[in-house]
C-alpha cells in the first residue's frame, strides 16, 4: 500500500488542512504483506475520525492499512476538527468542505473511481454521525455508509447538554432537531429506495448504544434497510479495530462474491 499525507489549502475552511490517504498497489514481493491493485481507478472509502482525533488516528490506532491491502480499496481520511462535520455557527464550514470540496480535491489529486457504486463512507463516534448524515443528505453519492459507535442522537434531550458543552461552536445553543443535521429527521424525509446500504455497530457497554437503537427504530418505521449489530465492548479502539474489519467485509465491492447484497 502507498501511504500519503496530503496538506492543502481549503477554500471552504479558508485555511490549510490535511488528509491521510491509503492507495492500493500490488506488493507481491513484500514480506508478510500482500497487495492488490487493478488497472482501473480503485474504489474509495471516506473514513471519518471522532471528536478528539484527527486525520492520522485510524492509521495510528488500527491496522486499517493492512486490512484494505488485499481489497484494492483506497481510503481517504480527512481532518474534521471538532465540527461534527457540520458548518459551524461560530467556526468553519466543515460540511461544505466535506461534501462539496473534499471529493473535488480527491478527484483532482488522486486516481480513484468517481462512480457511486465504488464510493463508500464510514466513521466512528462523531465520524459515525458524519458518515450517516453525509449518506442521508447525498444518497446518490454512495453505495454504502457505516457507523461505528456513532453519536447518532445529537438531537435527543439526553444528549443536548453534553453536545452544547463539548462543541458549543457547532450549533451555538440552537436546537438542530428537525433540520438537516438531525439524522432522524433525515430518515423521515428519505426515499428508502434511493438510499445507499446502511450499517451501524456499537458496543453493548457503550453510552452511545441508545442512540443507535433510536436510529434503528426510526429506520424500521420508515422502511429504511439498516444492518445493525451490538457486540461486547465499549467506546474504545480495541472495539473499533475489530469492527472496522466487519465493515470492510460488508462493503459491496464490485467483483467480490455476493456484492450488491449489502444491507439488512
Amino acid at each position: 500500500m502507498a501511504l500519503l499525507t496530503c496538506h492543502f489549502f481549503s477554500e471552504a475552511l479558508q485555511e490549510s488542512t490535511a488528509m491521510t490517504v491509503i492507495l492500493p498497489e500490488p506488493a507481491h514481493g513484500q514480506i508478510g504483506m500482500g497487495g492488490a491493485a487493478g488497472s482501473e481507478p480503485p474504489p474509495v472509502l471516506y473514513l471519518l475520525h471522532g471528536l478528539s482525533d484527527d486525520e492520522s488516528i485510524w492509521l495510528r490506532r488500527t491496522s486499517v492499512e493492512r486490512y484494505v491491502a488485499e481489497l484494492g480499496l483506497a481510503v481517504v481520511m480527512p481532518r474534521g476538527g471538532r465540527s461534527f462535520y457540520a458548518d459551524e455557527a461560530w467556526g468553519s464550514a466543515y460540511w461544505t468542505f466535506l461534501h462539496a470540496e473534499l471529493p473535488e480535491v480527491v478527484g483532482r489529486f488522486l486516481r480513484v473511481s468517481q462512480r457511486r457504486e465504488d464510493t463508500f463512507v464510514a466513521g466512528l463516534s462523531m465520524g459515525g454521525y458524519g458518515a450517516l448524515r453525509w449518506a442521508l443528505r447525498e444518497p446518490g453519492r454512495f453505495a454504502a455508509a457505516a457507523s461505528l459507535s456513532g453519536a447518532l442522537g445529537i438531537t435527543d434531550a439526553a444528549s443536548a447538554e453534553a453536545r452544547d458543552a463539548l462543541v458549543p461552536q457547532v450549533w451555538a445553543g440552537a436546537d438542530p432537531a428537525g433540520g438537516d443535521d438531525d439524522l432522524l429527521a433525515l430518515l423521515d424525509r428519505a426515499d428508502p429506495a434511493a438510499l445507499p446500504a446502511l450499517y451501524a455497530t456499537c458496543g453493548a457497554d457503550d453510552p452511545l448504544l441508545a442512540s443507535q437503537h433510536a436510529f434503528a427504530a426510526r429506520a424500521a418505521q420508515r422502511g429504511v434497510a439498516l444492518e445493525h449489530h451490538v457486540h461486547p465492548g465499549v467506546h474504545d479502539w480495541a472495539f473499533w479495530d475489530r469492527r472496522v474489519q466487519d465493515v470492510l467485509a460488508w462493503l459491496p465491492l464490485r467483483g467480490r462474491a455476493g456484492d450488491g447484497a449489502a444491507g439488512a
